[in-house]
């Protein structure tokens, strides 16, 4: 695997497992924690939305899904 992906994977999986301490958080809420751009927040988000571990109640709210999930290091 490419370092680049590796590096996304890992990021993608810290902002969900920040979503899932926080409860419901803020897309500016995760950009501040990251420091990364909204853009790609954004995209993270849409990984995570796509697999359904994340939805948003509101617009810019984030919040985890009731859905199983098995985190490994």
């Amino acid at each position: 695997m490419k370092p680049s992906t590796n590096r996304m994977i890992n990021r993608i999986k810290s902002v969900y497992m920040f979503i899932s301490k926080k409860g419901t958080v803020t897309t500016q809420d995760l950009v501040e924690e990251f420091g990364i751009t909204p853009r790609t927040i954004q995209r993270d988000l849409n990984v995570l939305a796509y697999n359904d571990l994340v939805q948003s109640p509101s617009r810019g709210k984030w919040t985890t899904t009731q859905k199983k999930v098995k985190i490994s290091s």
